[in-house]
């Protein structure tokens, strides 16, 4: 398809249209989900939830490793939060949006926002600076997720919304159309799963601005490209909240760590 896309609107219904482009491509873009004061009140409470994690220095939430690196000015900061939807009611009320509802249907029946599964809500903050640890993420399909999990594929997909206009020189979410319909081997074996992140001829990248929302089916083949400038320029934050169908497995502060999270050292 074209590096130059369609975007909607999201509604409390999806159109046929709608539908019809995630179930060819595996993905879809909705403008102005979100307001601009709502982005920054989100960012506000990310930076509340950072301030408790630094002084309380928690490692894992619900099992799930917490990453940490350094700002531009070398101050700590936490660059991926993992259920950050159980800890600040901004966050969380987020999730009660009943257009994010309507999203449901492209994963079929019994799916469900996994608020309380995988990793939640996870909040990412991306800067390209001298000390940061989160600039970049390889090639991967989350469908590998359940192969660790020990079930079998179901649907999943990664709802974004976006809190940075972003250019394509910021970096960003990069994927490959229509490879949620590939074989498991492809799933499994066409890309070298976080150690791969070059350009691939097929990709298209995705270019939000903040308020923005993205779904991606995670069979997909996506990667995070890194920014090609830095400092302050580079700085984005975006959130993923998953859907899920299949068996319910909610996580809590005694679940152990999966085995696929050893590979987060290898994002830089």
């Amino acid at each position: 398809m074209s590096a130059t896309y369609p975007k909607f609107t999201l509604g409390e219904t999806l159109s046929y249209d709608q539908k019809e482009f995630f179930n060819i491509h595996g993905f879809i873009h909705f403008k102005n989900f979100i307001s601009p004061e709502t982005v920054q009140s989100i960012i506000r409470a990310s930076l509340e939830v950072q301030q408790d994690w630094l002084e309380n220095d928690v490692k894992k939430v619900n099992g799930v490793p917490v990453k940490y690196g350094k700002d531009l000015d070398g101050s700590p900061i936490v660059q991926r939060f993992a259920f950050i939807n159980k800890h600040h009611d901004t966050l969380r009320g987020l999730l009660l949006d009943q257009r994010l509802n309507a999203l449901l249907e492209l994963a079929g029946p019994g799916a469900r926002l996994g608020e309380d599964e995988k990793d939640g809500m996870v909040f990412n903050h991306y800067v390209n600076g001298p000390e940061s640890k989160f600039s970049k993420m390889g090639w991967h399909t989350d469908g590998l997720r359940d192969v660790f999990y020990g079930g079998k594929l179901n649907p999943m997909l990664n709802v974004g919304v976006h809190l940075s206009n972003l250019k394509p020189e910021n970096g960003g979410l990069r994927i490959i159309p229509g490879t949620h319909k590939q074989s498991i081997y492809q799933m499994l074996f066409r890309k070298k799963y976080f150690l791969d992140n070059d350009e691939d001829p097929n990709e298209i990248a995705v270019i939000p601005e903040a308020g923005d929302l993205t779904v991606h089916d995670g069979r997909l083949w996506h990667r995070v490209a890194q920014s090609t400038v830095r400092g302050e320029e580079s700085r984005r934050r975006v959130i993923y909240v998953p859907i899920i169908a299949g068996k319910y497995q909610p996580k809590n502060e005694n679940s152990p760590t999966v085995f696929y999270q050893r590979f987060a050292g290898l994002v830089k």
